[in-house]
């Protein structure tokens, strides 16, 4: 079908905008299903508007009402002056390493943490075949499901499907890429045909879209092998679905974070040899810290979002979950690029080199983010004297919480410290950086009134109540009081997140990669100007990590304490992903992270 905002907007540039003309075009448009509209529906919609319109405007006017190419430029224009590479060249991996080269072992689960990289080459020489890597998935994924409770549906019929016609292509000598024949995993949120995309949310349990997300679509055409579609938190928010609550391989009392909840829980726990996940404000970097995962938020506007659930048009971003930032790599060379359908994706390029030269990037680090106290990040809320003893007793939780994170956030502090030393001594000259000033969390606004009106109707029928968690800051709330957000109020922020991406945008004039702690403000910052992240493992914290006062696996603080993973973040331009991965995947070779792994014990 047309889109409805762009022909509205066409018609509004030629004038005709407070006429009955666009809304009589439109309706018969819609009555009819068309996907064009034709010089007769002008004709009628113009002599029932009483709109003369002459003869040689017509043809004018089918040519702009019927242009997609142009696009609707939403909140998020393309830049000015913006700079990137257009230009596909040949994808440049990494040599294979001893173990890839090597013969499959006995055990074939002993391949289960392998990178998609190591297992790629393994798949490509005939070693290990795209049927035994999927068979061997699908049994730990059904062997760790009832403890970690990461996957939504297994995919099972058509993975087996998929890997049989890997094994068959690649035996007559067509290989598709590193990705062909290797098992992985969807979040929820991304259409699949022949089988239910939930969203995680409770009321949307059977829901069937018949379509496969363009990211799918692609994957297909690579040579993955999709073997379950995982969970997310209920409409992409934490890790409460509807199935309960999905885990922390490191530590099963916790929650896996979210919203990429299964994504980044099953590929720590080493049930799939990647996953592709999704970020508005933090459902990438959250589970991949949590999890102790490798993850990838691409810039706004490189990889479509067409069949993925549309929370916030203007910040929503699909990515991958792995175990290394190589491969992470891997999978964003097949998604990204323009479908023709999702407007926002811009021309850019993603050429990954893995020999580039990473010592010449210049690069930045946040140092007031690095230096802050933990007692100056929580600052406690000036309240009134509490007026009952239930009011008492939240605030004494509330001040219990606030105190909890900050004793985490003051142990935490040595391992960034570890880190800025750890890049010092590879050479790197790191220069101090800030964010330029400006209300970033008051812009967040936009993504509260963009993702109430994505759910208007779920809020306006009552089903919301549906949803499984029903806490003040889950969505149910939400939505209903975003529909008190005065327009002038989404405008205004509007105005200033503009202006934000400007300056920020400047900041990266001189820095290629600039290293920031993971949580924090820049989380906020990037996600609202579109800027690129990848988090990495960072180390596991010690013995005499503090841990949390509850261990309720649905309090979405319950984090950390001894034998968790921390987290390390790097920044990038815009469509700079080439050079950002190189810069993050020199620091995870020379520190080695990414090869800890979970313990994990299946259900009793």
């Amino acid at each position: 079908m047309l889109d409805r905002r762009y022909f509205m907007k066409t018609c509004s540039g030629m004038g005709l905008a407070g006429t009955l003309f666009p809304g009589v075009l439109w309706a018969q448009a819609r009555a009819e299903g068309a996907k064009k509209i034709t010089k007769e529906m002008i004709e009628s919609a113009a002599a029932i508007a009483d709109v003369p319109i002459s003869e040689e405007y017509k043809e004018m006017m089918l040519e702009n009402l019927n242009d997609h190419g142009k696009g609707y430029e939403e909140i998020y224009p393309l830049l000015p002056g913006m700079k990137f590479e257009t230009a596909r060249k040949p994808l440049k991996i990494s040599k294979a390493g001893n173990s890839a080269t090597a013969s499959a072992p006995k055990n074939l689960e002993d391949l289960a943490f392998a990178s998609a990289r190591e297992l790629s080459e393994l798949v490509r020489t005939k070693k290990v075949s795209s049927l035994a890597l999927t068979e061997m998935y699908v049994g730990r994924l059904k062997k760790y499901d009832p403890t970690l409770k990461f996957v939504v549906t297994l995919t099972e019929d058509r993975a087996l499907a998929q890997a049989k016609k890997a094994d068959a292509e690649i035996a007559a000598g067509k290989y598709r890429g590193p990705l062909h024949g290797l098992p992985w995993g969807a979040k929820d949120l991304l259409a699949t045909k022949g089988y239910r995309t939930t969203w995680g949310a409770g009321g949307f349990e059977s829901q069937m879209i018949d379509e496969d997300a363009t990211v799918v679509k692609r994957l297909d055409e690579a040579g993955a092998v999709l073997v379950a579609k995982l969970t997310l938190g209920a409409l992409a928010l934490g890790d409460v679905w509807f199935g309960g609550v999905t885990r922390n391989p490191w530590n099963t009392n916790q929650g896996s974070s979210g919203s990429s909840a299964g994504p980044a829980s099953a590929t720590a726990a080493g049930c799939v040899a990647f996953s592709v996940g999704s970020e508005t404000l933090g459902s990438i970097s959250s589970p991949s810290t949590r999890c102790g995962c490798t993850g990838l938020r691409p810039s706004f506007g490189l990889v479509p979002r067409t069949g993925a659930m549309a929370l916030s048009w203007s910040m929503d971003k699909l990515g991958p979950i792995c175990r290394t930032v190589e491969d992470c790599a891997l999978v964003l060379d097949v998604i990204h690029g323009s479908d023709g359908k999702d407007r926002t994706v811009q021309p850019a390029a993603f050429n990954w080199d893995a020999n580039l030269d990473w010592r010449k990037l210049r690069v930045g680090y946040l140092k007031s983010a690095f230096e802050r106290k933990p007692d100056e990040q929580q600052e406690a809320a000036k309240e009134e004297p509490p007026a009952t003893p239930e009011e008492q007793k939240k605030r004494e939780e509330r001040k219990k919480r606030r105190e909890a994170a900050r004793v985490r956030a003051e142990y935490d502090r040595r391992y960034n410290d570890a880190a800025l030393a750890k890049l010092r001594e590879m050479g790197v000259n790191l220069l101090p950086v800030e964010m330029p000033k400006f209300p970033y969390d008051a812009m967040i606004t936009m993504l509260t009134a963009e993702s109430a009106a994505a759910f208007d109707e779920l809020t306006r029928t009552g089903k919301d109540k549906l949803l499984t968690s029903q806490k003040d800051y889950d969505w149910p709330n939400t939505f209903r009081t975003a529909r008190f957000i005065p327009a002038v109020e989404y405008i205004q922020a509007a105005r200033a997140r503009r202006m934000a991406m400007d300056a920020v945008a400047k900041v990266f004039d001189d820095f290629d990669v600039i290293v920031a702690p993971t949580s924090g403000q820049q989380l906020v910052i990037t996600n609202l100007t579109g800027h690129p992240a990848i988090i990495l493992p960072n180390g596991l914290r010690g013995s005499d990590a503090p841990k949390y006062p509850s261990d309720d696996p649905s309090d979405f603080q319950n984090a950390g304490g001894p034998g968790t993973p921390t987290s390390l973040t790097f920044l990038g331009k815009l469509y700079g992903e080439a050079k950002l991965l190189a810069f993050a995947r020199a620091y995870q070779e020379a520190t080695g992270f990414h090869l800890q792994h979970p313990k994990l014990m299946p259900a009793s």
